[in-house]
This record gives C-alpha cells, structure tokens and sequence, in this order.
C-alpha cells in the first residue's frame, strides 16, 4: 500500500469510527438507564508516567452522571478531548458498567454497533501497527504527523458488551505480560531498528545505534537452543468479574472501560459492585509456582533468556 493510500485509510476509518461512536451514544442515551456506577481514578499528569503506584484512590459515580462519563470515555480518542496536563502515554481509565433496558430489537441493533466500532478498532490498529509497516519507535511520529492528537490507546481499546449478567464485581490485578520470542524474530526487530536509522533521547543516533548493534551481537552470541521471551510487568489494572448463575461460572475481565450491559428489563439487572481504593500493602498474593530462572539480556524490551 503507497503512503498516500495508507494516510487516506487512517482518516476514513477514524472518521468512521467517530461516526460510529456518536451514534452509539445518542442510542444508548435514549434506553431507559437502570444502573449505573463510574469509577473515576486519579488522573496522571506528563512525565509521570512511570511512577511506582502504591495506592490509587477510587471516586464513585452513580446514575445518569455515571452514564454521561461513560459515554463521553467511548468517544475519547484525541488530545484535545482531555486537559493539556494530562499524560498522553497513559490511558486514561474508567471502570464501572452501565446497565440499560433494550428490548429484542433495540439489543440487537446495539450490538451490530458495537461490533462495527471494535472492527473499526481492530481496523486502526492493524494500519497502523503492519500496514504501515513502521518499527514501532516509529509510529507515533507517524500517526501524530497525520492524525495529530490521536491517542492510540483510547482509539484500539474495544468497548465491551456484555446481555444481563447476573452480578458485576470489581477489582484490582497485578500481572506480566509474557511473549515468547524466536531468535530469528528479535534479530528480525534489532535489525530494522538499525535500519530506521533513529535516534531515541538522550541518545545521538550514532550513540543508538552502536547500542542496538550490541544488543544485536549478544542476541546472536546465545546459544542456538536458547528460549527468549519478553517479560514486562503491567501498571496495576481494574478488572470485573462476571457471574453468571445459569452456567455457574465466573469469568474476569479487563475493565479500563465501562461494561456496556443491555437488559430486557428491570427483573434483569445485574448486582453491581464497587471498587475500592487500591493499596499495594494489602495486595494478597495467589499460590505462583516457581519460575524458571531467566537472565535478563536487553533491559529496554524486558528480554530475557534462560541461558547466557
């Protein structure tokens, strides 16, 4: 696909999305509300991203004013939808569920909108992520040169839809995200780093370039069987919990969004939770078995390998 092309693609489908966003909202402004509770975290401010969290503080919102928060959150997607002193490298969250009546047509025609935004979600993101076909250090000059303002975050996450389950509860997890990785695929990345020719601060792009170039030669000094993988923890995240009595299963679901849940009617209303207050002293740890011993070879992608 030619540059021209791709840049024409980004814009339609950002403007479809937006499209398809706004008439979500005005759909579900018109459903009878039954329930609905927000919970507002603290808002990270530029540069500190990357604070160690200790505590996160929870306000709870209710009703109407939960809903308008919810639905203002789906349709955030640009920089200038938030305060200048916000970060634009964390995503802002907003876990919570509004729960609203929606007959059998109503449902149906909810959630073929639902499911055209999540594919134009999913549509974006593939753009810009392969199509592009851009390093990833590369994309975000890329999108903000063209869509500028846009924040990626916002704009891949899906909104999730869920048909009257019997109760929503809300929590905290602490998790890794753990990618195994072929030798070939990390020289394959090391290598069009190099090529890109950038320079990421406070590195000059000679100085860049030298290190990837070692990280390169210590990949390829491993040993041929050596097992790779990436292994990063992840920010404290809130989560739901679905339950469902008909099957009698429980099932956990990431929630930086508000759940987006139709009822037929009030008899269908979920028990809904709360979140509270996130305190990492008080964080009780399930059984972990013990992990292999790995050593860590690039500090910068969270690469590790078992053997040196």
């Amino acid at each position: 696909m030619s540059r021209y092309d791709l840049v024409a693609d980004l814009h339609e489908c950002v403007n479809a999305l937006e499209r398809g966003l706004s008439s979500l909202r005005q759909q579900v402004e018109q459903q009878p509300l039954l329930i609905a509770r927000a919970f507002s975290l603290p808002e990270i401010e530029k540069g500190h991203e990357n604070d160690e969290i200790e505590r996160i503080a929870v306000t709870q919102h209710l009703g109407q004013k939960a809903r308008d928060m919810a639905l203002a959150h789906y349709c955030r997607l640009f920089m200038q939808h938030q305060s200048e002193k916000l970060s634009t490298k964390a995503a802002v969250r907003l876990p919570g569920a509004i729960c609203i009546e929606a007959d059998e047509a109503v449902s149906e025609h909810i959630s073929q909108q639902v499911a055209d935004i999540n594919a134009l979600k999913l549509r974006l993101e593939h753009l810009i992520t392969v199509e592009s076909g851009l390093p990833s250090e590369a994309r975000f000059e890329f999108v903000h040169q063209h869509l500028r303002g846009l924040i990626t975050l916002n704009a891949y996450r899906s909104v999730t839809l869920l048909h009257g389950p019997d109760s929503l509860r809300f929590g905290w997890a602490n998790k890794n995200i753990i990618k195994n990785l072929t030798r070939e695929a990390v020289v394959e990345q090391l290598e069009r780093s190099l090529k890109a020719n950038r320079a990421q601060a406070p590195w000059t792009r000679e100085q860049w370039a030298e290190k990837v170039q070692q990280e390169l030669e210590m990949i390829l000094s491993l040993p041929v069987d050596a097992k790779l993988k990436i292994k990063r923890p992840v920010k404290v995240q809130p989560i739901a919990r679905v339950w469902r009595a008909s099957n009698k299963k429980q099932v956990q679901l990431a929630c930086p969004s508000p759940l987006l849940v139709l009822c037929r009617d009030k008899t269908q209303v979920p028990i809904l939770g709360e979140l509270l207050d996130y305190d990492a002293d008080n964080v009780t740890h399930r059984h972990k078995p013990l992990a292999q011993p790995l050593h860590l070879v690039i500090p910068r992608l969270h690469l590790w390998s078992d053997k040196l």
